[in-house]
């Protein structure tokens, strides 16, 4: 609900904005414009640009190597997110790679980390080109963490010189010098002393624990969004702010164009000093009809990073170039409810309550509860849409690259079984006339709203399994309605449906929720 509130202020944001432009288009700058160095130190001095100079050439290598195996073992896949109600096939392709057991959340689609080269575990790939591949993006990973670290204790010693000498310098006379100067400041700086807890707080926010990759070929796209507020041209991905981030992190983004794919200059008319033949990061302040925006053009091997509140107080969108593009976006992704270590814990929570007869093997729950009854079917829920189906709906996309996640799923399903069980045995025991009704009515009325909501949702999945844009999908990447109950499975319930859902929704309407 909170989720849906939030689309709902966006969407009336950006309709009052566009309302208020009418025809007219906000001003933007490029480098090439006089003032562009002015509004950047200005405005949006939390954007850190570095040219592909300044990155070992030996990574270069290995990155863009990586990526190319990847596009070559069709390791990149479209996403099928849900925004507003409506399932949406993503222009862009995408693969998440990162920590083991980690997930990254974005318009309500969880995505799976392919697991990067770990110490103590065991990720069996596909083929040796893979795990390079994943190796490669560890190692970018890591250099990135460096630049990231040492640049915000450049930024701290800066301002600290600015407090005290009430001076402030001018880095940026020109775009090129500005790029050279931010470079060699990173350097000078990187043996700077920071008190222990700034140090602290600089790790945990520059600690990338997965990356984002992203693939486009804008000539194979047969419609892209035109950028609706500066009149910027195409765009490969929409004005955002990044999701699921742990807050005041660093997003730090590395760019790789096939400029070498034959596709020459753009043809097309200048739009007011973007090249629409080369990729652009586009940057605006959020809600803001008063300051002109950003497009910084994007060439081979350059990157970025995002510091501190910058995506908060920011947006930014991705402007279409006429080259294939690639691009490895290092996130902090806030995993606090999104590893498995975590979801592993709540289900061991959530069977506490289950018990098993020594004799008769029989099970039974240890408590009724209301606040026990509730928490275990909050976390049943948060199970199988939050993880389960979540996953299956993706497909077999992840054998592309590694069964990792196989193991740890059937472990959930496992225990998702479990906990369907304990929903039986709660509506057995509601049912008994012995039941206390004081204490029946208060296990009903808070019982009964999980378990419509749980009915809600898996009707939503199923449609959403069946729909044309899901039909449309590559057969390996097609969604699987799962989990389900099949006549082998080792726990029996009493009755299930066709779609081998259990129906204990058929007692809701008699559990109708005692009146206040």
């Amino acid at each position: 609900m909170k989720r849906r509130a939030g689309e709902r202020e966006k969407e009336l944001k950006k309709k009052r904005l566009l309302e208020e432009l009418g025809e007219n288009r906000l001003p933007y700058m490029t480098p090439a414009d006089d003032d562009f160095h002015q509004l950047w130190k200005t405005k949006y001095s939390k954007l850190i640009f570095r040219k592909s100079e300044t990155v070992p050439e030996e990574l270069h290598q290995m990155v863009q190597k990586g990526f190319l195996t990847l596009r070559e073992h069709d390791c990149f896949f479209q996403d099928l997110v849900r925004i507003k109600g409506k399932d949406f096939l993503t222009p862009v392709s995408r693969i998440l790679i990162g920590n083991p057991g980690c997930t990254y959340k974005y318009l309500n689609t969880r995505l799976f980390t392919v697991p990067w080269p770990t110490e103590g575990y065991d990720i069996k790939y596909c083929s040796p080109q893979i795990h390079d591949a994943c190796k490669a993006l560890i190692r970018l990973n890591d250099y990135l963490h460096i630049e990231a670290v040492k640049t915000l204790q450049g930024q701290n010693l800066c301002e600290t010189k600015e407090i005290k000498d009430t001076t402030v310098i001018d880095r940026e006379q020109s775009f090129a010098t500005s790029l050279t100067e931010r470079g060699s400041v990173s350097k000078d700086q990187s043996g700077v002393c920071v008190p222990e807890d700034d140090s602290i707080s600089l790790k945990n926010r520059t600690s990338y624990n997965l990356t984002l990759l992203n693939y486009m070929d804008p000539l194979q796209m047969l419609y892209l969004k035109q950028e609706p507020y500066f009149g910027m041209g195409n765009m490969a991905v929409s004005w955002h702010h990044d999701e699921n981030l742990v807050e005041r992190s660093t997003v730090a983004v590395y760019s790789y164009s096939c400029e070498d794919s034959g596709v020459g200059e753009s043809n097309e008319q200048e739009l007011k000093g973007r090249d629409p033949a080369v990729w652009h990061v586009g940057l605006k302040v959020a809600w803001d009809i008063e300051t002109p925006g950003l497009a910084i053009p994007l060439h081979q091997g350059d990157f970025y990073l995002m510091l501190d509140d910058l995506n908060m107080t920011h947006q930014h969108c991705v402007l279409a170039g006429l080259s294939p593009r690639f691009s490895s976006t290092h996130r902090v992704a806030d995993c606090s409810r999104g590893t498995l270590e975590y979801i592993f814990g709540q289900c061991e929570l959530a069977l506490q309550n289950l018990q098993t007869d020594s004799d008769s093997m029989a099970l039974s729950l240890k408590s009724l509860e209301a606040a026990v009854v509730k928490q275990v079917e909050e976390i049943h829920n948060e199970v199988e849409f939050e993880w389960l189906r979540q996953f299956w709906f993706q497909g077999k996309r992840y054998l592309k690259c590694t069964d990792w996640w196989l193991k740890p799923m059937a472990k959930l399903e496992e225990f998702w079984r479990k906990m369907e069980i304990m929903t039986s045995l709660v509506l057995s025991e509601v049912r008994k006339e012995q039941q206390i009704e004081e204490q029946r009515n208060e296990t009903i009325s808070c019982f009964l709203l999980v378990l419509k909501e749980r009915q809600r949702l898996r009707k939503e999945w199923t449609v959403r399994c069946q729909s044309d844009a899901a039909e449309s999908l590559p057969e390996d990447q097609k969604p699987e309605c799962h989990p389900f109950w099949t006549d082998d499975d080792e726990y029996e319930l009493e009755d299930t449906d066709s779609n081998g859902y259990s129906v204990y929704s058929n007692c809701l309407p008699s559990l109708a929720a005692p009146e206040a």
